[in-house]
């Protein structure tokens, strides 16, 4: 019961429960706007850590402003890759249906790709880097000043988000491509601008989560599967194209993975996860927050 009850078993959490709510965020926007599955979110969320480490080590730049730009260039990389790859397929309606049915091999091959490129580059070696390493006392609760950085930015980064959807003729936009996107068609909205504004958030949303976990676990350019998997299961968990869903959802799978491990040993650890995953999809598929359809 002292273990249930720590400040800190729940400060940890919060931490994972944080990144994991910001990777799904910006995997849910992607697929609930474009119906494509991005497999390689979790390389996005490497590329974003790298930058923020090679910023630390090699131009001393503070590993915030780091951070903004490991989230710009997640962003212009998710630009580069839609006005290249998916723009000219948008073209054609038989040719989108193409890459929207095999979306997960498409970005299985870009994720192999990252994965190689940073292993040539960087070698395969984990590398770190030590920003804010003392420790706070809140009360009874003692927390790393770096891992409280992270909740405090990344969940303002969520509520950013949820804001821009909810307050801005962007958000509405993307809520409307989410709802339905032919009828959002017919009323004026440019699906093709607004699916590119997509793709630069989504990417630069991973890109800003890559760079907090930089600032308190390594980087390794193997290290983004484990959180493409833990996105996926949270989009489950809140519902597909449900964006708030994905904040709770995220929150959730944090505690329950935190929790779990802790009661029982860290190589339960993908039970959990794969336990959660598959228990949603058989008792409610449509998500925790998702409706339930009438047939």
């Amino acid at each position: 019961m002292d273990l249930l009850l720590s400040p800190q078993l729940l400060a940890s959490a919060l931490v994972l429960g944080t990144l994991y709510a910001l990777l799904a965020l910006g995997l849910n926007l992607i697929y609930g706007t474009m119906r494509l599955l991005n497999i390689a979110h979790g390389e996005i969320v490497m590329i974003g850590g790298y930058v923020v480490y090679w910023g630390f080590t090699l131009a001393s730049l503070n590993p915030f402003i780091a951070t903004v730009a490991a989230a710009l260039a997640a962003a212009l990389l998710g630009v580069a890759l839609f006005g290249s790859v998916l723009r000219p397929m948008l073209r054609s309606g038989e040719l989108m249906a193409r890459v929207e049915a095999n979306s997960l091999l498409i970005f299985f091959g870009v994720s192999v790709i990252l994965q190689n490129l940073a292993a040539l580059a960087f070698t395969a070696s984990p590398r770190g880097i030590s920003f804010l390493d003392e420790i706070i006392e809140i009360g009874a609760l003692r927390i790393g000043a770096d891992r409280l950085v992270v909740i405090i930015v990344g969940l303002a980064a969520c509520f950013g988000c949820l804001a821009l959807f909810r307050l801005t003729t962007l958000g509405l936009a993307i809520r409307a491509i989410i709802q339905q996107r032919d009828a959002a068609a017919l009323v004026g909205i440019d699906i093709t601008r607004t699916n590119m504004a997509v793709f630069a958030l989504g990417f630069g949303v991973a890109g800003l989560a890559g760079g907090l976990v930089a600032m308190i676990e390594q980087v390794s350019p193997f290290m983004g599967f484990p959180y493409t998997i833990a996105a996926f299961i949270v989009i489950i968990l809140g519902g597909l194209g449900n964006l708030t869903g994905s904040l709770v959802g995220g929150l959730l799978l944090g505690v329950v993975e935190t929790y779990g491990v802790a009661l029982t040993s860290a190589s339960y650890r993908s039970i959990l996860l794969y336990g959660v995953f598959i228990a949603i999809l058989l008792i409610r598929p449509e998500g925790l927050f998702g409706k339930r359809r009438q047939r």
